[in-house]
Order: C-alpha cells, then structure tokens, then sequence
C-alpha cells in the first residue's frame, strides 16, 4: 500500500469513529460502560452486555483502532517525507489531535458528561470536542491531499482569499459547533411535532439546549451562503484553485447539507438522519480545508496589459 491510499483511509476510518460517537449521543449509549475508562464496568471485555454497552465499547474499540492508524500514519510519514516536509508536519498535527480526542472522550465517561446529563458543563464539553474532532479531520485531509499534490509548496499568500478563506473556516467551526448543542438538545428534549418545537424553542421557560437549537439552522443556511460566495470569489481571482475540484465539492456539499439539514428538521432529527447531516458536514469541512490550501497555494491572476 502506498502512503496516500493510506492516509485517506485513515481519515475515512476517523470519519466513521465519528460518525459512530454520534450514534452512541443519540441512542443514550454514553453511560453504556458506567464511569469507567479505560476499562468496560470494570471489566477488560464486558460480560453479558446490554445493547447500550455495546455500542459504547465499540466506539472505545474503533477509537483505540482510529489512535493505532494515526501512529502509524505519523511513524510512516517520517520515514516517507524529508524533515521540515508539509506531509510530516500535519501528520505530527494530526497525532496531537487525536490524542487530545481520545482525552476528551474519557472525560466525557469519568465526568458523567453522557446519557441524559443535560448541563452547562456538558454544552461546553460537546463544543469543544467538536471544535477538536475537525481540527483532527482537517490534519488529516491535509496530510493525504499533500501526499497526493504534485505541486511545489510555496507559502500561502497573503491578501483578500486567505482573509475569506480563513473566515470560512471559522464560520464552519462555529456552525458545527452549535451543531452538536442542536443535536444534544434534539435527543435529550424531542419535540413530539414540528409545532411543539418552535414553541418550546421560543419560551423563555424551556431549557437552554431547547433555546439555543435555533441558532444553528440561522448560522448554517447564512454560512452556506456565504461558503458558495467565497469559492466564487476566491476560484475568480485564482482560476487555479478550481482545476483539482474541491471548489466544486464545496458548494455542491453545501447544496446537499442544507437540504439534509431542512429533512432533518422537518422530520423531528430522527437517529439516522443525525448521522447522515453528520457525514455531510465531516466531508463539506475536509473539502472546505483542502480547497483553502489549494486556492492559497495557486498562483493569482495577473491583470493582461491592455
């Protein structure tokens, strides 16, 4: 196997670590292995396990899994790539990112920020594992799109499209972040009907995770808008940042996003559909990071003499 095969399929198995975190949050599988950690209720390997133990030591398993792949990228990529090499270095990123993860995620466990914990406490926790897990996806995407580039590294340009690209960025951190409060108020307070929903999201007696569920559909219909105005942008005064594709990806994810994300509204956040506006946003943020390294590294477009 050739290091960029690997490299992609390391970011694919931390996209479906996710993406099965997601799972363990919306079926009330967090507490599924008590407040233990490393170790199972106290067990190496549960006996006799519930549902809910299964599903949470899976997740532990395919993290450990996830942590494994990630040396490996890390150990293979300095023996592939010269010191200094951008490849090393998001490798290097990516491997504090996930150990970083996987301290979040026993916290989580020995804090009692799982099940139906619904406090403050909990809120900023999910943020900011969330803000981490694409930070770790975005090493990762960098480390196998710079594997697979041919072209010479030069360093990011400076002016108008690194200043919007690196406002996207962050508008996406925000949005997912806000996200996953929408989707922790979403399991632990459901909405019995659409109607119910609304009202409850705006008395002033419910819950904060019930009031702040607004702020994410407001943040992402505006970020979609303003990600399709910024690769429009962008893709003018740099043609050549179009040529690999990911402008393309980005505005087509963000058209597949806010159609996922209105269903799943509409549909009161059933299990599944959680999961797929997940998958939708991992790859729309790989996309939206890979697209800004090509665009800062292509060269702009120079006026023609009249």
């Amino acid at each position: 196997m050739r290091f960029p095969q690997y490299a992609w399929g390391v970011l694919g198995a931390n996209i479906f670590v996710i993406l099965w975190g997601a799972l363990v949050r919306a079926t009330g599988s967090g507490a599924g292995c008590g407040r233990h950690w490393p170790q199972c209720n106290g067990e190496v390997l549960p006996q006799s396990p519930t549902t809910a133990t299964l599903i949470e030591f899976t997740h532990r398993a395919t993290s450990g899994i996830a942590l494994l792949l990630v040396v490996g990228l890390w150990w293979w990529s300095r023996r592939r790539f010269p010191p200094g090499h951008r490849v090393r270095t998001a490798a290097v990123a990516s491997l504090g990112l996930i150990i970083v993860e996987a301290l979040i995620g026993a916290g989580l466990v020995l804090f009692g920020l799982v099940a139906d914990n619904a406090s403050l406490g909990r809120v900023a926790y999910l943020a900011g594992h969330l803000l981490n897990t694409f930070l770790l996806l975005g090493a990762l995407a960098l480390t196998a799109y710079w594997s697979t580039s041919n072209q010479p590294w030069t360093r990011p340009s400076q002016g108008s499209a690194r200043g919007l690209l690196i406002a996207s960025c962050l508008l996406v951190l925000i949005v997912g972040m806000t996200g996953a409060i929408a989707a922790l108020g979403d399991t632990l307070f459901p909405a019995e009907s659409l109607r119910a929903g609304f009202a409850a999201d705006s008395d002033p007696t419910a819950h904060l995770l019930i009031r702040l569920r607004v702020l994410h559909p407001v943040l992402a219909l505006s970020t979609g808008l303003w990600l399709s105005l910024v690769v429009w942008l962008v893709s003018r005064s740099r043609p050549g940042s179009l040529e690999n594709g990911w402008g393309r990806r980005v505005t087509s994810l963000v058209a597949v996003q806010l159609v996922v994300g209105f269903t799943n509204l509409l549909l009161l956040a059933p299990t599944a559909l959680q999961l797929g506006h997940l998958l939708v946003a991992d790859l729309l943020w790989v996309s939206l990071v890979i697209y800004g390294a090509a665009a800062l590294t292509a060269p702009p477009l120079t006026p023609t003499s009249p």
